[in-house]
């Protein structure tokens, strides 16, 4: 018996350090880390979406641009689910109910998707409520990541956002494929069915979460100013600051320039007559381009100043997005390249070049976070990226429209790629904008993982994405000798 239990003993030691990172496997991290897995395999309907909106619905390129666009609206006001957590407790609790019902809503959402959803404004409402569970249970999950970091050793430090960065990114990997070759054997309403179950798992793992009831305080001093004002006036100051604000204007800008994803999945499914598990090949490869875009740049990188790495990235990032247009063209059946091949190897390229491109700002984001408000104004933060990144997918669908691209005339497709390639030059002549000094050191910050809608590159997204992807604290968690209180 005693053997049995060292032995048992021994395997959660293990377990624990070398698959958990340290952290003890106790209910309430087994809850948070299914969130976070549950966030990454929602993707298996990333594919189903983009199917059913163009086939389904008889969508055009430029109403499903805009109705992607609206889907991220969710993400942008995701600070305010956080204050509603903190201010208004549901029978005492601030995290459990939350996530209960985020989880119903998620579910509710995806079988509404399924059986009732028959036009682009019904569509657009159950994508928009999908997408609204996930970042509420996200906002949850989130502050218990901050909660449980802030007791974390300083051996530990970042464990358990690497940890929870880890699940999703595991969730979102085994979908990439399976999210196309489901397509290939099962229906789009068959799809959100299956995907319907998983949000109903947050919501029994919430039970599992550590919370003791709030009991209201009478005697607490009516005069002391909310917690929530306060931060609210510490973020005013912090942003009246012409080194924090300026480099915010830039960013924003930047990614706000225009996207063709749209009207390019319209391409290559109608087109080239690409099918969804080729589609799921490509949702792998570029999943794992993203992984080699974050080595890269964490191996050799992340020592190159903003204004050097950003600059170059953004123009050789341009370049290579031209390549798109030999597909669009059809040159490269001229060169003898297939296009299922040439797709592959492009969006392989266009992928860790635009990752590459994307990791500086998340690390200038976390650099921007003055000591005291650095959770708070890195969550805003995200948020405007995710604002900007509506305005790339309304931008984006105004030119398709405006250029006559529609799901059957992509005459003009090439003129579009030209445009959202060269629009991401336009705020380079901004890069004073960008703090010119060195990253130092990386450190951790006890952020949680953040998610915001990664620069554009066009071929690189063959898939509408309905919700922001998760980006690893291990980059966003950064600080340096930069201080922009100087």
């Amino acid at each position: 018996m005693s053997v049995t239990q060292f032995e048992l003993t021994d395997v959660k030691k293990i377990l624990q350090e070398k698959l958990l990172f340290g952290n003890e496997p106790t209910p309430e991290l087994i809850a948070i880390l299914t969130v976070y897995f549950v966030q990454g395999i929602l993707g298996l309907a990333r594919l189903a979406i983009s199917f059913f909106l163009k086939d389904d619905l008889g969508l055009s390129p430029a109403e499903v641009a805009a109705l992607m666009g609206i889907a991220s609206l969710p993400w942008i006001i995701k600070p305010v689910f956080g204050f509603i957590s903190d201010g208004l407790p549901i029978l005492g609790y601030r995290r459990r109910p939350y996530l209960i019902l985020s989880g119903f809503l998620g579910t509710l959402s995806w079988i509404g998707l399924a059986t009732v959803v028959d036009s682009g404004w019904s569509a657009t409402l159950a994508i928009l409520l999908t997408s609204l569970s996930v970042a509420i249970s996200d906002v949850i999950v989130d502050s218990l990541v901050v909660e449980r970091a802030r007791a974390e050793s300083l051996g530990q430090a970042g464990s358990l956002q690497s940890l929870s960065w880890g699940c999703s990114a595991l969730g979102g990997l085994i979908t990439a494929y399976l999210s196309g070759w489901l397509l290939q054997h099962l229906s789009n309403n068959t799809v959100f069915e299956i995907t319907a179950t998983f949000p109903l798992i947050i919501s029994a793992v919430a039970w599992l979460i550590a919370e003791e009831k709030i009991e209201k305080d009478d005697s607490q001093d009516k005069s002391e100013k909310p917690v929530v004002i306060s931060q609210i006036e510490q973020l005013g100051k912090a942003l009246k600051q012409k080194a924090i604000w300026l480099p915010i204007a830039f960013l924003f800008l930047w990614q706000a320039t225009p996207t063709a994803d749209s009207a390019f999945f319209f391409f290559t499914t109608n087109e080239l007559g690409f099918e969804p598990e080729f589609l799921g090949r490509v949702r792998l490869v570029t999943s794992f381009a993203s992984l080699l875009g974050i080595f890269i740049f964490q191996r050799f990188l992340k020592q190159v100043p903003f204004r050097i790495i950003l600059g170059w990235s953004t123009v050789i990032a341009a370049v290579l997005g031209m390549t798109t247009l030999l597909l669009v063209t059809h040159t490269n059946r001229a060169l003898g390249i297939d296009d299922h091949w040439f797709s592959l190897g492009d969006s392989l390229i266009l992928t860790v070049m635009g990752q590459i491109t994307w990791m500086p700002v998340l690390v200038l984001s976390a650099r921007l976070c003055p000591e005291g408000i650095e959770a708070t104004l890195f969550a805003l933060l995200m948020s405007i990226w995710n604002l900007s990144g509506l305005l790339s997918n309304e931008i984006g669908a105004l030119l398709t429209a405006w250029l006559g691209i529609t799901e059957t005339n992509f005459d003009n497709l090439w003129l579009l790629v030209i445009i959202t390639n060269l629009s991401t030059l336009l705020p380079l002549p901004f890069l004073g904008w960008l703090p010119a000094t060195d990253p130092k050191q990386i450190t951790d910050k006890s952020f949680p993982p953040a998610e915001a809608m990664g620069h554009h590159a066009a071929g690189a997204n063959l898939g509408q994405p309905y919700m922001p992807d998760l980006v690893p604290e291990f980059v966003a968690n950064t600080t340096s000798e930069f201080n922009p209180e100087q």
